[in-house]
């Protein structure tokens, strides 16, 4: 039994030393601190803004009809091209007008002729009826007939001044300057005054883009902005990288009550941008001057119930939690109004993997802003390929 309680105890060593050697083999591989990516906070100065969609429209779109009924002999454009005030695009027979102005023009000759005689017998009746020599009622005659002689005259001078009209409107001009659409009606064809359509004219020098403003949006954003602080706002166009610059230039003057909204409207160079009336775009408008602020990527931020936070990287490379307050979203960005400086170290890739506490090996990296923008900027044309969210 001795022997027996020895053997045991010696197994009993064995083990205990056994494991102490395990314990300690598995201290020795312990691995290391997970490597994260690390970006250190920069400030940049940004701006919110509020984006609506709209339609561009032309200040001034002409649906051409002809004021006088014809037939078209000749058309004197390109379709597609730009006209200018005052060009001629079609031409009607002349003829028929021609031929009204010139009956008109002897009807005038004889009323003419006729005023003449008329007034001639009047002077003389006067003349007459001083010297007792014809009676009252024959004098007052000859003086209707002058009368009638010389509305007669003025009649025929009215018809004639209208028919010149209708000649000169036969040749049909451009009422304004922009680009021309294709021809409705062609050569040969026969029009009838404020019926045929034959063409539409939209003005290309400038272009709007109205848009309409929710009411609280506005009260809260925008109340102080007036037409005259020629606010600045940007435009970007439908599958279009880049941005165009206009201003603020109409403010409605009454908020609709049925939409709870304001009709506001910019102004932008079409002729410099290419902008065609009927454009889908989306129109951005600054509501406060920029400031700064701390900048991190959006997938950085954690949330803990209803609170945001970052983790952050002390001097010994252990994770910490911070409390932030969020402002805008920049496409993969987002400002931080408060929790944040200059030169904190962030893990770039948020509690993903890590959390509170944990000590990491820092793997340092860039935060790219190149293509964010966080102000509306004033230039003509800018490269935009990630903009604010609101």
């Amino acid at each position: 039994m001795k022997k027996l309680g020895l053997s045991l105890s010696a197994v009993a060593l064995a083990l205990v030393l056994s494991g102490c050697g395990q314990s300690n083999a598995q201290q020795g591989q312990q691995p290391p601190p997970l490597t994260i990516d690390v970006a250190s906070v920069q400030l940049e100065q940004v701006q919110s803004w509020h984006t609506f969609t709209t339609r561009l429209e032309a200040p001034e779109r002409v649906l051409l009809k002809p004021r006088v009924s014809g037939q078209i002999e000749r058309m004197a454009f390109t379709e597609g091209e730009r006209v200018n005030k005052g060009q001629l695009l079609f031409s009607l027979d002349p003829r028929p007008f021609q031929a009204q102005i010139d009956t008109l023009q002897a009807q005038l000759v004889s009323a003419e002729a006729s005023l003449e005689q008329a007034r001639g017998e009047a002077e003389r009746a006067n003349r007459l009826v001083a010297q007792n020599a014809i009676s009252t009622e024959e004098a007052e005659q000859r003086s209707a007939t002058l009368r009638s002689a010389i509305a007669n005259k003025n009649a025929i001078e009215a018809r004639l001044q209208n028919a010149q009209l209708d000649l000169e409107f036969s040749q049909v001009s451009a009422p304004i300057s922009g680009t021309i659409s294709r021809a409705v009606a062609t050569k040969g064809n026969y029009v009838k005054a404020g019926e045929t359509e034959l063409t539409t004219i939209v003005s290309d020098d400038e272009i709007y883009a109205y848009f309409d403003v929710d009411e609280r949006t506005w009260s809260r954003q925008f109340a102080d902005v007036s037409v005259e602080d020629e606010i600045s706002v940007q435009l970007q166009r439908l599958g279009q990288a880049t941005q165009v610059s206009g201003k603020l230039d109409f403010i409605d003057n009454e908020i609709n009550p049925n939409t709870g909204t304001l009709r506001v409207r910019a102004v932008f160079d079409a002729q410099q941008h290419n902008l065609k009336p009927g454009s889908f775009a989306r129109v951005s408008i600054g509501a406060q001057n920029a400031q700064q602020m701390a900048i991190v990527p959006e997938r950085a931020i954690g949330t803990d119930l209803k609170n945001r936070f970052v983790l952050t990287i002390d001097e010994n490379n252990v994770l910490q939690y911070r409390l932030v307050e969020l402002g805008e979203r920049y496409g993969a960005f987002r400002a931080i109004k408060s929790g944040l400086e200059a030169g904190d170290r962030i893990a770039v890739n948020g509690p993903a993997r890590v959390g509170p506490g944990m000590p990491i090996t820092p793997n340092s990296v860039s935060l790219a802003f190149e293509n964010t923008q966080f102000v509306l900027k004033q230039s003509e044309s800018t490269p935009v390929l990630l903009s604010a969210a609101n």
